[in-house]
């Protein structure tokens, strides 16, 4: 385990995007729409930032400098977090300023009219804002490392934002989906994020009508707070093709990643020689598992993060701070390697 400093620096970030976890949080205990459950199953743990956790460290430069001597002329395969896209204003789920919520599960989804109704009025509150953000500087510090520094099979990303394929990385696998794609839950059909949004504005008039007071007023409202959850007669369509219900092309709580792509993701880590995580506290087993599948092959992990992880103990080199930070050091040592 790296020694590490105590910093803050807090500059630098995007302007706030639509917070993403308040479309995926589960119904409020209270009924929102008269009577009866407002949800099926147990009550998963909330997100928000690790009790006792502390943040805003950095490892010392030599500690920085020995991770990428450590990754330097191996093919690394990289593993990146909601830590990613803060930069983008896109808030994460367990970082020191995360909102504590609890998150909806793919069975509450697919079996609540009113899950149902409350995700869409949420995402579609916040659809235009969200769809705004833009990759930050680790999404293209990381996109155009040079290889002198280490070449990248894959990016393997648990975010649904899309941004790392904004900013240039390739070939990237969306491990948890992606939010601008729509997939029909009986017939699989895939369809556009944006059509499906500008279809609901139009069955929704009253909303549509609001929909700048109703962004403001879900962007400062505590959690399960904003009056858009209080819509009871938001409407949303079914599937044009067969009638199915319509689901976000992304990984519920609940859900299994599609095995299609996970067989992508661990080709990539077979082609690689080392992992590198990036802003992920891999608390859950989708991510966790590639690094435990690294380790059991043999092959170096280097954890970047902010705050604590779950794989902290299986980590080669544990390496604390700011991403864009360190990916800008490494890319200066690969630049001045160059120069050399």
């Amino acid at each position: 385990m790296s020694r590490a400093e105590d910093t803050s620096p807090r500059s630098g970030l995007a302007g706030p995007a639509a917070d993403v976890g308040r479309w995926f949080a589960t119904a409020t205990s209270r009924p929102l729409d008269g009577p009866g459950p407002t949800r099926g199953g147990p009550r998963l743990p909330a997100w928000g930032p690790m009790e006792g956790a502390r943040y805003g460290l950095r490892s010392h430069d030599h500690e920085i400098d020995e991770a990428l001597a450590l990754l330097r002329d191996r093919p690394v395969a990289v593993l990146s977090g909601a830590g990613m896209s803060t930069g983008s204003g896109l808030p994460d789920y367990r970082g020191r300023d995360a909102v504590p919520r609890s998150p909806m599960t793919y069975q509450e989804f697919m079996g609540h009219d009113l899950a149902r109704r409350r995700y869409w009025a949420r995402s579609t509150v916040g659809w235009e804002q969200f769809r705004s953000a833009r990759p930050g500087r680790s999404h293209r510090l990381l996109a155009a490392l040079d290889p002198a520094a280490f070449p990248v099979t894959a990016v393997i990303t648990q975010n649904v934002d899309g941004l790392h394929a904004a900013a240039g990385s390739d070939p990237v696998i969306d491990l948890h989906g992606r939010l601008d794609r729509v997939r029909c839950q009986q017939c699989d059909a895939l369809s556009s994020r944006a059509a499906l949004h500008a279809r609901m504005l139009a069955m929704n008039p009253e909303l549509s009508a609001r929909l700048p007071e109703l962004a403001a007023d879900a962007a400062q409202a505590p959690d399960g707070d904003a009056e858009v959850d209080r819509t009871s007669s938001f409407r949303y369509p079914p599937c044009p093709l067969c009638g199915g219900i319509l689901k976000p092309d992304v990984v519920f709580f609940g859900e299994s990643a599609r095995r299609e792509v996970v067989a992508s993701a661990f080709a990539a880590l077979e082609q690689a020689r080392a992992l590198l995580v990036l802003g992920s506290s891999l608390t859950v087993q989708s991510g966790l598992r590639f690094v435990r599948a690294a380790r059991k092959q043999g092959k170096p992990v280097v954890i970047l993060n902010d705050g604590p992880t779950r794989a902290d103990p299986d980590a080669t080199v544990r390496v604390h701070g700011r991403l864009e930070d360190v990916l800008d050091r490494w890319s200066a040592g690969a630049a001045g390697r160059g120069a050399g």
